[in-house]
């Protein structure tokens, strides 16, 4: 181990000691569990804490994660899962061109590995390569090369083995992991919120789940941002702030909203759209990210909050479950400075450092070659059934083959009552025809896109730079573990 890995795997360590040591004043996990709840008695409302930023140097990252039960959640230590002790785990800064080197240890009872959600890396061999399995017990080494024109902006790391992906997420194994660049947004303050969801019982374990919840969509008790259960984030009236949000919830679809406040939207999944629009809400399936600017109105406290959303229901095949995720509180913003109170949104303003960006566009370019794909649910002899084009998902077998340099625009469609979110490895998509896309507006560039219940969306995809096989399902994560997956080839 180098001396610098070794100064950064003493700071971990540290890091997770003095968390430890809050919570180990207090008595050990077990006592600071409350006998007379149903669940996990969490601690609310505290100061936003940010997970350890772990950055480059020289052109090079090199970490230490080590997977494992035993992390604070909702200000307890729990059983719950963790990367270094924690949930999120550290968020991994690199920039275009770098090299991510992480050595990946198993302490869990299942089988693990890694994906780097939205990078654009080669999927084979010790890079993205999601057919890897990483034994418990045992260790992996992962090197990722950054293409030097890769785009910066918000993306994300967490565990791809197929059949435990959902339990390990909804577990807490998930970390940002961020592309950073000289045209980065220049804000007072540069936040990471992850957002994800899970459900713990008075013994501080995971809670399993039913096969109903399993088919639906799991969605867990607590909504926790950065692992804290409505955290207030404190904020000054002077100065905007860049929001980097990440669904990391397992199944449940986000739709954000901040009293008295509009989005300042900067782009979806790492896609840098120049100056903000204005919106009123922003919509996240899981696996979404979404860049935002938030201008303070002026003092107070405010709710940041997600609405209820209808992602849809099982209908007759599953004896007519609703699939509304609730609208629930997620953190507080406290406002102070100068006393004006609120009296209403305000203008944002212009980001030095943030031009209108150069985005590519597929809608002029030649396509080679077109394809529809289609989610489909039924029933089978053991129950419902996932997959697409009536498939379940094998390994090894290849569902699309494609050319790698080519164009391609592909349909994906839903003939299930429910959304389903689509996710690409390696390439992104832009999206060319959905309900919420302006099909003469700005490129709109994803690499999960939401398909609506019996409906359809059409993307353009560039196959570029590299070759061999990976994946693409459903990001309901449940779905994906039951065989909503397909495997793509791309070939010279």
């Amino acid at each position: 181990m180098s001396t610098e890995i070794g100064r950064r795997r003493a700071l971990q360590i540290a890091t997770l000691g003095a968390a430890t040591a809050v919570v180990g004043a207090v008595g050990t996990w077990r006592s600071l569990i409350a006998p007379e709840t149903s669940a996990l008695d969490p601690q609310a409302d505290e100061g936003l804490r940010e997970p350890l930023v772990l950055s480059s140097r020289d052109g090079v990252l090199e970490v230490d994660l080590t997977a494992a039960a035993g992390a604070v959640m909702a200000g307890r230590l729990t059983r719950a899962l963790g990367y270094n002790g924690t949930s999120p785990g550290p968020t991994l800064r690199v920039s275009p061109g770098d090299v991510l080197r992480v050595e990946l240890a198993n302490n869990l009872d299942d089988t693990t590995n890694l994906h780097t959600h939205g990078l654009h890396v080669s999927p084979e061999g010790a890079s993205d390569n999601v057919f890897r399995m990483v034994e418990p017990g045992d260790s992996a080494r992962y090197e990722y090369t950054i293409p030097s024109d890769h785009p910066t902006g918000t993306f994300w790391y967490h565990p791809h083995h197929h059949g435990t992906v959902a339990d390990q997420m909804f577990g807490g194994l998930f970390g940002a992991l961020l592309v950073a660049g000289p045209d980065d947004a220049d804000t007072a303050q540069d936040r990471v919120l992850i957002v994800s969801d899970t459900t713990l019982t008075t013994d501080g374990e995971v809670a399993p789940v039913s096969r109903q919840q399993v088919m639906q969509g799991r969605e867990g008790e607590l909504v926790l941002v950065n692992g804290q259960l409505r955290p207030r984030i404190d904020v000054s009236t002077d100065q905007p702030e860049r929001w980097r949000v990440v669904n990391a919830c397992t199944s449940r679809f986000l739709e954000l909203a901040l009293d008295q406040h509009t989005w300042g939207f900067l782009g979806y999944d790492g896609q840098a759209l120049g100056q903000p629009d204005e919106r009123d809400t922003v919509v996240l399936a899981p696996g979404n990210r979404v860049d935002v600017l938030v201008q303070p109105a002026g003092v107070g406290t405010f709710t940041l909050r997600t609405l209820a959303h209808d992602r849809g229901g099982m209908g007759m095949m599953g004896g007519g479950s609703p699939g509304t995720s609730a609208e629930t509180a997620l953190a507080t913003m406290r406002v102070t400075g100068d006393d004006t109170p609120a009296a209403g949104p305000t203008a944002l303003p212009a980001l030095a450092g943030r031009p209108t960006a150069e985005v590519a566009d597929l809608r002029g370019e030649t396509v080679e070659g077109r394809r529809t794909i289609a989610f489909t649910m039924g029933m089978g002899g053991g129950g419902m059934t996932f997959g697409f084009d009536g498939r379940e998902f094998d390994p090894d077998r290849i569902d699309q083959s494609v050319t790698l340099g080519a164009v391609e625009e592909w349909t994906i469609a839903n003939t299930s009552p429910m959304d389903h979110p689509f996710h690409l490895h390696v390439w992104p998509m832009q999206v060319v025809e959905a309900p919420d896309v302006d099909p003469t507006g700005r490129p709109d560039w994803r690499d999960v896109v939401i398909v609506p219940a019996r409906g359809q969306v059409t993307v353009r995809i560039r196959f570029a730079d590299f070759s061999g096989r990976t994946v693409y399902h459903c990001h309901v994560l449940d779905h994906e573990d039951q065989g909503m997956m397909g495997v793509i080839d791309a070939t010279p």
